[in-house]
């Protein structure tokens, strides 16, 4: 063992490697990859296949360390199910894997439907057997469809869209484009890919759609306008809405701008959208539920009207998930607050039906109740039972009650129709139980979503078994020799001419994750988006707590890379050698006894003192490291540990 820890920064990271290496081994139970490690320290031996040590080149003198994005590294997933070969994960439930293999089967033919007739396009029309641009020619379709393809096993097709995003994507648009559905899909579905893949040409080309995006977060309040032209930056709110911003379209970009600054290390998509949330925060009733449009002049609402349909929906989703999102530290605690506030609201609006008893959420207009719930509502059983963890338990029992009975409205949506599909929605009259409201169909997939959820929080088969209908039905009613399409009404069964982007990007990806052990893409390493595509779990640590007043980017000093460096070696030197007498370092102890102080400036602590590289534990070490900005690191127990030394400490 090492005896001359202390006598450099460089030594001493060596040294406290080789004294904790055994109790690292013993704390993690997967695999670890550490990147960026000093190629002359030596781990000794890895007999245990714990830890692996990638060997990497040198990366040349200062100038170069400063990375691109096209330069980062990105942490690859090793556990993705590649179905039908020799890494398909262990199944004994023979009836689910060949369910599983029927829905990669219907993928399959969507996307080759669409590869065949609509190449390039937004989105196919089978029937015609033509592409049509409906969100500008971004390819929705394609990059819809990365993170299906590739959780799927379809490595040919995947390789060729990421060639075509690659090659062909291009932002510079005159189109007015929604921020919202193009932050959902594009901008969540290319962080997705290169979360799974590794590609940065991925977040490469996510970042240069967010500088696109980012002129509609400039109004006076900070709410986004909800459209913009891509080309030119130019945004506004359509004359719909009155010129408001619809809640759940300014609601629901948190989960991929943070991504993206977690992604790229540049704060300003965060604190955009995040500025959001502290907005309507400000303006939450005393029942935490918020009318749809909110004026984004004054960030106040404008109307009245509360429904977890159609334009409020994923507000509240996305409260819950990027509490998730940041894995549920201090830093994110607000979002679960107001997300368990808002379920105190939506118990207002649970109401029964008669005489089946059919649980349904209905919509309020000031103090007046609709008995109406939207099939996109279908998404709050899934909602509920992701929320069930991190409640009180009192709350816990009342989420998955709900999410069980409501659950069991959206799949009778379904099944009380000639085609077995859903309308788009439902009215709910005295002992007339449910009745389709507007009676189209267009492959949405928010009830196979929540059966989803409901599945790997229970176990329960009876949701398997419920997902399973529904695809039937549609494999009876939508498919067709040139993909799928919808029904203009589901009684009479007459088709529509689309098929939209979301049911390669939810509805097939929901089938087979239903389908799937849930150890593909499990629920505590990944978040999905509004989208369905799924991100990693980030820990968000040592920043300014999301919900506080912002501080804007213009009157915030910043450190350069080299001064944080130097700042942290002179903390070295001086902690070298000294002790700390704790044995146990607690949560909010530590850090030479204290906390230390937090600097808004410089945007990260700043401890009294380094921990004692001998007497602290392995985590405690990597915890300053991280808090210094000398360590990056994002664990999961999955299999994955990924971290980057920063040169020249």
């Amino acid at each position: 063992m090492p005896t001359n820890v202390g006598a450099s920064p460089q030594q001493a990271f060596s040294d406290v490697v080789l004294l904790q290496l055994e109790d690292l081994r013993k704390f993690v139970k997967q695999k670890v990859e550490v990147e960026d490690i000093p190629r002359d320290l030596d781990l000794g031996d890895d007999q245990d296949g714990d830890i692996e040590i990638e060997d990497k080149p040198d990366v040349g003198d200062d100038d170069s360390r400063s990375q691109s994005v096209k330069d980062r590294k990105s942490p690859q997933l090793n556990h993705v199910v590649l179905d039908g070969s020799k890494d398909a994960p262990a199944d004994d439930d023979l009836v689910a894997r060949e369910r599983r293999d029927k829905v990669r089967g219907a993928m399959l033919h969507a996307w080759t439907s669409y590869e065949t007739y609509a190449w390039g396009f937004d989105e196919l029309r089978p029937m015609s057997k033509t592409g049509v641009n409906q969100f500008g020619g971004l390819g929705a379709t394609i990059v819809d469809s990365l993170d299906t393809l590739y959780i799927m096993g379809f490595h040919e097709q995947f390789k060729k869209a990421s060639e075509w995003v690659s090659q062909n994507m291009n932002f510079n648009k005159h189109y007015g484009a929604s921020v919202f559905e193009t932050t959902i899909r594009v901008l969540g579905g290319l962080l997705s890919a290169y979360d799974l893949s590794g590609d940065k040409m991925f977040l490469s080309k996510a970042q240069e759609l967010a500088e696109r995006l980012l002129p509609a977060w400039n109004t006076a309040s900070g709410i986004p306008y909800n459209t913009i032209e891509l080309a030119t930056g130019s945004a506004s709110n359509p004359q719909w809405t009155g010129g408001s911003s619809v809640l759940a379209d300014i609601g629901t970009e948190q989960i991929e701008f943070i991504g993206l600054s977690q992604r790229t290390g540049n704060p300003k998509y965060k604190e955009k959208v995040e500025n959001v949330i502290f907005q309507l925060k400000k303006v939450m009733p005393n029942d935490g539920l918020l009318p749809i449009y909110i004026s984004p002049h004054s960030g106040k609402p404008t109307t009245t009207k509360i429904t977890f349909g159609a334009m409020g929906d994923s507000f509240y989703e996305y409260l819950l998930k990027v509490w998730i999102q940041g894995n549920k530290t201090e830093v994110v605690k607000h979002y679960r607050e107001m997300f368990d506030h808002s379920m105190e609201g939506m118990m207002t609006l649970v109401k029964k039906s008669s005489p089946s008893n059919y649980v349904y959420l209905a919509e309020r207009t000031g103090d007046v109740h609709q008995a109406k719930m939207d099939e996109l509502a279908c998404f709050a059983p899934g909602m509920l039972a992701l929320g069930v963890e991190g409640a009180s338990e009192e709350n816990a029992k009342k989420y998955l009650d709900l999410a069980k009975e409501l659950a069991r409205t959206c799949y009778n949506f379904y099944m009380s129709t000639r085609t077995k599909l859903a309308g788009e929605n439902y009215h709910f009259r005295d002992g007339e139980d449910m009745s389709v409201g507007t009676a189209y169909n267009i492959l949405r997939p928010e009830t196979i979503e929540s059966l989803m959820y409901l599945y790997r929080k229970t176990g329960d088969n009876m949701y398997r078994d419920w997902g399973w209908d529904i695809f039937q039905a549609f494999e009876a009613n939508s498919r067709v020799p040139t993909g799928y399409v919808g029904l203009h009404d589901v009684n009479s069964g007459v088709k529509d001419d689309m098929m939209q982007s979301f049911f390669l990007a939810e509805t097939l990806k929901y089938l087979y994750l239903l389908f799937s052990p849930s150890t593909v893409i499990p629920l505590d390493e990944w978040v999905f988006n509004t989208e369905a595509h799924p991100l990693r779990i980030i820990p968000r640590v040592n920043e300014p707590i999301s919900l506080e007043e912002p501080i804007h980017e213009e009157s915030r000093g910043r450190m350069t890379e080299q001064s944080r460096k130097e700042e942290m070696m002179e903390r070295m030197r001086n902690s070298s050698g000294k002790r700390n007498s704790q044995k146990r370092l607690g949560r909010k102890e530590g850090r030479g006894g204290t906390l230390g102080s937090f600097d808004y400036r410089l945007g990260f602590y700043l401890p009294l003192e380094m921990p004692s590289v001998c007497q602290c534990g392995w985590l405690q070490l990597l915890n300053w490291l991280v808090s210094q900005h000398v360590l990056r690191i994002h664990l999961n127990s999955m299999g994955s540990c990924f971290s980057q030394l920063l040169p020249n400490v």
